[in-house]
């Protein structure tokens, strides 16, 4: 038996939720990681997983046992970075997470950059809404929106992001140039959020907030969807700052009612804090943090923010 393999099989197992996932997942024979589980069991003389039909769960033992599986595991994969040379010079697999949106208009373009003066580094970018964990996915780094709860973890601030609201020159010259929020009251609106958001925008207020009632004349699933429809003169749209910020100071986008914007909310790269960083992760750090900057940065003097804060 492979104690190695075998413990990465139960890892796998617990984390699917049942044999049958892990082996998709594992794209291995069912029977294999079965008698992996089993083989597993029988050598250190316990039950470690109860099975059901559809799930498994871990007996006390196998409690006890999976942290230490965890534990050998990511120490195996630190072994072998040094001996791959991660850590003396750049290169290797680089695992990186955002989320669609976030990722195409910002993120791409950076890697694209990096790989060309990177040359010995490949990138693995995983474009998902889904708030991965790090650890458990193995992940060298995410660009995330929003304040991170997550403890043992490094983040470097990159900006800021917020919701702005905007239309064409065109749409405006049509309907006039709204002043304050009750003047969207009826306005041709362009909404993303989902049927349930379509009647009423909502906006910060001493009381929590206050709704208005839009017409929307068009729902969409995705902000570039409703980014094609504000461009085109269909209505007023409530979009991420910097999937509109190009557009605003080009002059395709108007931006109004600033003053009405949500609280900006913090932009971070963050990666685990390891003991050692590799240099492959060290040089896209230095690489992308200030891109990203600029290219979040609003039209004002840049605040002083740390360069890499504990979360």
């Amino acid at each position: 038996m492979d104690r190695i393999e075998a413990m990465t099989t139960l890892v796998a197992v617990v984390e699917a939720g049942n044999l049958s996932a892990a082996a998709r997942q594992m794209n291995t024979p069912l029977a294999t990681v079965s008698r992996r589980i089993a083989d597993l069991e029988d050598y250190l003389k316990i039950k470690l997983l109860n099975r059901s039909t559809r799930q498994v769960t871990l007996t006390d033992a196998g409690q006890s046992f999976l942290p230490a599986c965890r534990r050998i595991l990511d120490e195996l994969q630190e072994a072998e970075r040094m001996a791959s040379g991660e850590y003396a010079e750049p290169k290797g697999e680089l695992f990186v997470t955002a989320t669609p949106i976030f990722g195409r208009a910002h993120l791409l373009p950076i890697v694209a950059e990096f790989l060309k003066t990177y040359p010995e580094i490949n990138v693995r970018l995983l474009l998902s809404d889904q708030r991965l964990n790090l650890f458990e996915e193995h992940i060298d780094v995410a660009l995330r929106i929003g304040e991170s709860t997550e403890s043992s973890l490094i983040a470097i601030p990159v900006g800021s992001v917020t919701r702005v609201i905007c239309a064409s020159p065109g749409y405006f010259e049509r309907t006039g140039m709204p002043t304050n929020l009750a003047d969207l009251i009826g306005r041709d609106a362009i909404t993303y959020e989902g049927p349930t958001a379509a009647l009423d925008w909502h906006f910060p207020s001493q009381k929590g907030f206050d709704s208005y009632g839009v017409k929307s004349r068009i729902i969409t699933n995705t902000p570039l969807a409703a980014l094609d429809a504000a461009l085109d003169g269909m209505g007023v749209v409530r979009l991420p700052s910097d999937l509109a910020k190009s557009y605003i100071e080009s002059g395709r986008l108007i931006r109004v009612l600033r003053e009405h914007e949500p609280t900006p909310m913090p932009a971070y790269l963050i990666h685990t804090s390891g003991r050692r960083v590799p240099r492959k992760l060290r040089a896209f750090l230095d690489f992308a943090a200030p891109r990203l900057r600029a290219r979040l940065r609003e039209r004002r003097p840049a605040s002083q923010e740390p360069d890499e804060v504990l979360v």
